[in-house]
């Protein structure tokens, strides 16, 4: 038995196609309350307190109405359990629709369906981060910090990237004078957020959206979302509309701080791949000249 057929069976589950292989192994799941998609955690990435207060968050988005994936109960009543590998399993409720984007891939809609939906996806940011400053945590709520130490500190939350190993001395320099700059910038409100706003994390339905994927979601600056959300199309000729788009559905004006947090996140994913790429990989390579870009673009050629 697989563990995904183990983790299944906690759902009285019946696996039907492997969906994703990043953190996490995603998988559609057949149960009798309908389609699901079954969560096999990465072992050391999340710890189960920090699993369990990401599936009540998510839970109490749903229930206030937004269009979240809600978390499932096993068999027994939990929403985290423990497999025989030493991994932990969830399951979410399945959310219809089509990915935004892809990585690395340019947008297939007309441009003023795709203005649309990112004007839509801003209104959505904008309702997720007002719904939770209504709750009340848990008193053992834990999660990471996307916050000034997590972003640009001397130990971000995902690596020292002014350290890739594949960046030449040109490139470290600018991701140096990058980092500085933005332990200089980088402000606002602080709150609970998703901190993974990619194209493939965000499903469109007509000209509705509605927002998966919640795992590396911390405390942090809530413009980050909208860094994130502008990250995988800042070198595409129509980002400065997607970005004006976005910011009009979130209702803020602050041009100047979002693109800050679109270059903090373009430094985070160098950062990522460190220890999860071969240093051969191209992606190292392709992150490290998007960081560059995004560096000269916001501050004026460093």
């Amino acid at each position: 038995m697989t563990p995904a057929e183990e983790a299944a069976r906690h759902w009285d589950g019946r696996m039907i196609r492997l969906i994703r292989d990043r953190e996490n192994h995603v998988f559609e799941m057949q149960t009798p309350q309908g389609r699901a998609a079954l969560r096999l955690h990465r072992a050391g990435y999340q710890s189960p307190a920090a699993i369990r207060s990401e599936l009540w968050w998510c839970a109490a988005l749903a229930q206030a109405g937004l269009p979240v994936p809600a978390a499932l109960p096993a068999r027994d009543g939990s929403l985290l359990v423990a497999l025989s590998d030493g991994r932990h399993a969830s399951a979410i409720a399945w959310m219809e629709g089509e990915a935004l984007g892809e990585a690395a891939q340019p947008n297939t809609r007309p441009l003023p369906l795709v203005l649309d939906l990112y004007h839509a996806l801003g209104r959505l940011l904008a309702q997720v981060h007002q719904a939770t400053d209504r709750l009340t945590l848990p008193p053992d709520f834990t999660r990471p910090r996307w916050d000034w130490d997590g972003l640009v500190g001397d130990d971000p939350l995902w690596g020292r990237f002014w350290d890739h190993p594949a960046a030449t001395s040109d490139q470290r320099a600018t991701l140096i004078r990058a980092r500085d700059a933005l332990r200089e910038r980088l402000a606002g409100d602080i709150g609970l957020i998703h901190a993974d706003v990619l194209r493939e994390n965000v499903l469109v339905n007509g000209r509705s959206v509605s927002l998966i994927d919640f795992d590396d979601s911390g405390f942090g600056y809530r413009l980050h979302d909208l860094g994130t959300a502008l990250v995988q199309t800042v070198q595409h000729p129509e980002h400065v509309q997607l970005r004006d788009a976005l910011m009009a559905g979130y209702g803020t004006t602050d041009i100047e701080m979002v693109e800050a947090f679109t270059l903090a996140r373009t430094l985070a994913s160098v950062g990522w791949t460190m220890p999860r790429l071969a240093p051969d990989d191209p992606i190292n390579r392709s992150h490290l000249a998007r960081a560059i870009f995004c560096a000269k673009r916001v501050l004026g050629g460093a």
